[in-house]
């Protein structure tokens, strides 16, 4: 949890197939998402960066308290109705607040106020949640990061951390970091009663420099503290002091993970003896705890641990759950030193299951495991927003809630959300709409950035789709199974040219041909690249690459080839290709539907006429032929509440009269067929921008599927939808 200063038996966990564990009859769905913009008060500066990083909940559950770093500031959310969350304000604290924790009625917040790394200086806040004000100031010793609070006892974790600019960021780098311990008289804490515990000379790595960095407070009142870069943990009493026992947080190998930013997934890679160096910590009982093993100096082993308190280790998940990650199509492998990136966990006891959660940072999702003793089994993994940070359950409302921490809002992106999660009986969970099935290997087949959708002819739900650049290393078409729950990736086929991956290919739309595929290719002329259609026999293999007319592609942006669809056969088969947004001779507001026919290699067009734009811009994702018809995904670039058009639009075949490039080009019409917008807004997130993929099976029901741009500046969440008959 790094920010600058304000001055200047492993696979045993995964789900197997695509199958729940049979056991489970309750599960956690999301019911609603809250924009922490909407907090922010309206005289401020509405496009600056705000976050929501660390949060808690009052005693009762029916308030949200998370911590604001770049507004130095607590935000407050009302959810005493969790599906309608409600604005509740913010507060400023002139410093940057680190982490809050509820007690009784106040609010206690650790603040940064540190002039530099080497003058370090912090504070606790406490805040009376009854009037949102402060209410006392304890002068801290140092930088503080984490604060937890139980059974009468509260702990601060006084990190002092390093500056990552200085000699590589190696430690030792002074002065040292330290443990605080208060005691609570009912809610009221006495800053005079403060006592430092002196966390230097335990650990083998920069003993002299010890940076704690999250600590939790058990039941019985011990404190365990993880120091980051030592790779060490501490168990201390919270009322004398003592530290009781310390251990190094260890080291692992791991197999079968992906270490390169190469555009591709390949989960064929290996690393030794690395060393866990554990982030955020809970306790499971009074025995164990769980630390999320993020990593921030030499380390990070991509997953979690169970300790016992003496140091023996329970349980490792190892590179488990980042197959999982994959699984789901949320492995960054544009963000790669880290993989997944555990950072968060969070333990909680709902009804006669204690669950443990675990948050990837990196992939944008917390996994929900059931506390089995031995080893937990994995139940459901959440989608959350951008980077989840905070992680805070209310068994007593049956309820979750996940924070992110990255902030987009400002170049027109999506704004940090805080998302709330409920628990109920259910027949299966909401998330994963589309996952993938293990290959030959017994690993996950690898994918993302879903860009195109195509059906097979025959077979009902049965689909294909691409990959588009995000994957350039490895463009591919994926099988689909959309008779299952959720749909299921089975098969994969490498797009190769000469026997060699395929390179420079940004696969944008795919459609089934006699012999095989016809995939677009959307061209970048910033990139030297030209827009395409390529055609592919049934293994993936390049048999032809058709370039656009070479007068026809000077007018071309960067917004090219985005979705292919046939119609006809034989002499009279027509290859249709939608281009996404206006070229040179287009004009505005207006868009060609090309027209290839391979019988004699003639191009002609006809045009097609966008929706007015209330922001951004709007163009084209896909076309698909439907008997008498096409259907067009028409959609804006905006996402979340600033999203208008996501549609469905056909146009007559009749109309389709296309005429030869060069001359006047006819405008077709349009029908609207479907509002996307309410099949977007149902899965109770905020509105994903790229509805990219649309298909009509052999038993004529529809199907939609959002890219999720390869988890890069994105929450990687991916909405597959079965919209049944049109």
């Amino acid at each position: 949890m790094h920010r600058s200063f304000i001055v200047g038996s492993l696979a045993g966990a995964l789900l197997s197939g695509t199958a729940l564990g049979a056991s489970a009859a309750e599960y956690f769905d999301r019911i609603s998402s809250f924009p922490i913009t909407a907090n922010l008060p309206k005289d401020g500066d509405q496009k600056a960066e705000t976050v929501a990083e660390i949060i808690t909940a009052s005693q009762d559950g029916k308030l949200l308290v998370y911590t604001d770093s770049p507004r130095k500031a607590l935000g407050f959310i009302d959810i005493a109705d969790p599906a309608q969350p409600k604005a509740g304000g913010m507060l400023g604290l002139n410093g940057e607040p680190t982490s809050v924790k509820v007690v009784g009625q106040k609010a206690y917040v650790a603040v940064n106020t540190s002039e530099s790394f080497t003058k370090p200086s912090g504070k606790l806040v406490t805040v009376n949640l009854l009037d949102r004000t402060i209410m006392a100031e304890c002068a801290l010793p140092g930088q503080p990061d984490s604060v937890a609070a139980n059974a009468g006892v509260l702990a601060i974790a006084i990190e002092n951390e390093r500056d990552e600019k200085v000699n590589d960021g190696a430690l030792p780098q002074l002065p040292a970091g330290s443990l605080v311990l208060g005691s609570f008289n009912g809610d009221n804490l006495d800053c005079a009663g403060l006592k430092t515990v002196n966390m230097t000379g335990l650990a083998a790595v920069a003993g002299d420099d010890p940076e704690p960095e999250y600590v939790d407070v058990s039941d019985e009142g011990k404190v365990v503290v993880t120091l980051q870069e030592n790779n060490h943990i501490a168990v201390v009493d919270g009322k004398t002091g003592k530290v009781e026992t310390h251990f190094s947080a260890g080291s692992l190998d791991l197999k079968n993970i992906d270490t390169k930013k190469d555009g591709k997934i390949e989960l064929t890679d290996a690393m030794e003896k690395v060393a866990r160096e554990p982030d955020s910590v809970h306790w499971i009982d009074a025995n164990r705890f769980v630390t999320a093993n993020e990593g921030d100096w030499k380390g990070g082993s991509r997953g979690f641990t169970i300790f016992n308190r003496d140091g023996s280790v329970t349980y490792e998940s190892g590179a488990s759950l980042e197959h999982e990650i994959v699984s789901l199509g949320h492995y960054p492998d544009k963000r790669n030193k880290k993989g997944v990136e555990i950072e968060g966990v969070e333990t909680g006891r709902f009804g006669n299951d204690n669950l443990i959660f675990v948050g990837a940072e990196r992939a944008s999702v917390v996994a929900v495991y059931r506390d089995k003793g031995a080893a937990p089994e994995l139940v459901q993994v959440l989608p959350t927003g951008i980077g989840p940070e905070g992680l805070v359950a209310i068994p007593s409302r049956n309820l979750f809630v996940a924070t992110s921490e990255s902030d987009l809002h400002g170049d027109g992106g999506v704004a940090p959300h805080v998302m709330i999660y409920q628990r109920a009986e259910r027949a299966s969970p909401a998330y994963p709409t589309i996952r993938s099935a293990k290959n030959a290997e017994g690993l996950p087949i690898a994918w993302g950035a879903l860009s195109g959708l195509a059906a097979d002819k025959t077979q009902a739900g049965k689909l294909y789709a691409v990959t588009d650049s995000v994957y350039s290393g490895a463009p591919r078409i994926l099988t689909v199974d959309a008779t299952k729950k959720p749909a299921t990736i089975t098969g994969e086929a490498l797009v190769t040219r000469n026997g060699a991956a395929a390179e420079k290919l940004d696969l944008e739309g795919i459609a089934v041909a006699s012999d095989g595929f016809w995939l677009a290719c959307e061209g970048n002329p910033e990139k030297g690249l030209n827009n395409r259609l390529i055609r592919v026999d049934a293994k993936g293999a390049i048999q032809e690459e058709i370039a656009v007319p070479a007068d026809l592609e000077k007018g071309a942006k960067n917004f090219g080839l985005e979705g292919v669809t046939v119609t006809g056969s034989g002499a009279d088969e027509t290859v249709w290709l939608a281009v996404q947004r206006e070229w040179a001779d287009d004009g505005k507001n207006a868009v060609k539907l090309l027209a290839y026919k391979p019988a004699d290699k003639s191009w002609s067009a006809v045009r097609y006429p966008l929706d007015s734009a209330e922001a951004g811009w709007i163009g084209l994702s896909e076309i698909t032929a439907a008997g008498d018809r096409v259907i067009i995904i028409e959609r804006d670039n905006q996402i979340a509440e600033k999203a208008r058009v996501k549609k469905l639009y056909a146009v007559s075949m009749a109309d389709m009269k296309s005429r030869t490039l060069g001359g006047e080009v006819p405008l077709v019409q349009k029908t609207l067929l479907r509002d996307l917008l309410p099949d977007l807004k149902a899965p109770k997130g905020y509105v994903l921008d790229k509805v990219e993929g649309f298909a009509i099976d052999a038993a004529g029901d529809a199907y939609i599927v959002t890219d999720n741009d390869g988890v890069d500046d994105s929450s990687g969440e991916t909405q597959f939808l079965k919209l049944g008959k049109l």
